[in-house]
């Protein structure tokens, strides 16, 4: 039995409102609440990076997990906002944990499926026996252009899980990943901001790729829409993973629980798994998780976890991720915004 031993999230404390945002642009802030459920969105402070949530994310999951850091063997960041272009977030993180020398690492790429690619990774190298104990991080501090529709959206988060055999709190059963070249997003190098095909968003990329790994993985495990208790979907923003549910046969009542967009933002490559987290931190033993990733250019990936008995063990031993979302949070205003993001640039 592999699966996840260990998890833990984490979430900056600083918030920007829709309305702030929109008042700076003269913009329709009922429109972009009521259209896209957003409330408001989490924002790094200047010494935050996505090493730095990453290796807070990653304690927490050594916390529940109750391991010994050497045992990892494989440490994986997902990002889209790696600090550097030439070294590794991975190092960094090993060495934060005290996980180093004997550990293989990587930074991944994949735009918001980053996170659940690593996971991927880590899961089926414990399944075949080639190390102990995986970790996973799927963080970001994503960036949207001033004035754009993504600056309304564009937030910060970590999730962290750790991979085993033993002490497994969510059982693996089963995987599936589909994957196909469709351009909706991309940022070349040297480019500060995204950029994005706006009518490849939709259909042609998330609502396709998502509902194809959702019917793969079902057709493969043999099961239904009504066998899980719940599903976690992409978060781009509030609409789309409530509309693909629907496609799909899934109920409101299944996706809320891992539906934090509202208040946290898109998160990018933590989007879905901070998603499970929040799931894990109020399931039962015996419950049946569906989560689905969705990662612009383009692809998904979908795995199903059964919770296990230890889960009441472990809940209370890192903070939860509702508890981060909601508790200490700091408004800024948007001068405060663009200092922390750095979107005023002195000419060279």
């Amino acid at each position: 039995m592999a699966g996840i031993v260990g998890y833990g999230a984490y979430i900056p404390r600083n918030r920007i409102k829709v309305e702030e945002i929109a008042k700076v642009w003269g913009a329709d802030a009922p429109g972009y609440k009521k259209g896209l459920m957003l409330e408001e969105k989490s924002v790094p402070s200047p010494d935050q990076d996505t090493i730095t949530m990453a290796v807070e994310a990653s304690k927490n999951a050594l916390k529940r997990a109750g391991i010994d850091p050497k045992a990892i063997g494989a440490v994986y960041v997902g990002s889209e906002s790696h600090p550097y272009a030439v070294k590794p977030s991975g190092t960094v993180l090993a060495e934060a944990i005290n996980a180093t020398p004997e550990v293989h690492t990587a930074d991944l790429e994949f735009a918001c499926k980053a996170g659940t690619e690593g996971m991927f990774i880590a899961l089926s190298l414990v399944q075949v026996g080639a190390v102990e104990y995986g970790l996973a991080v799927g963080a970001d501090t994503s960036q949207g252009a001033p004035g754009d529709a993504l600056e309304y959206s564009a937030a910060a988060g970590a999730a962290a899980f750790i991979f085993g055999k033993d002490k497994v709190v969510a059982e693996a059963l089963q995987t599936y990943s589909f994957t196909t070249d469709t351009p909706d997003f991309w940022r070349r190098e040297y480019q500060y901001y995204p950029q994005h095909g706006g009518r490849f968003t939709g259909d042609p990329a998330y609502f396709k790729h998502i509902t194809g790994a959702a019917e793969g993985i079902l057709a493969k495990a043999g099961m239904k829409p009504a066998d899980f208790d719940y599903v976690i979907f992409h978060q781009p923003n509030g609409k789309f993973p409530f509309r693909v549910g629907e496609m799909l046969g899934f109920t409101k009542k299944q996706i809320e629980p891992g539906w934090l967009v509202s208040k946290l933002g898109n998160t990018y490559s933590a989007s879905s798994p901070l998603g499970l987290t929040a799931t894990l931190d109020i399931s039962k033993p015996g419950d049946m998780i569906l989560i689905v990733s969705y990662g612009s250019g383009a692809g998904s990936d979908a795995f199903i976890f059964r919770v296990t008995e230890r889960i009441d063990e472990v809940k209370a031993l890192a903070p939860k991720t509702r508890d981060l979302l909601d508790k200490n949070k700091v408004y800024i205003d948007y001068g405060v915004y663009a200092k922390y993001r750095r979107k005023i640039r002195k000419a060279e």
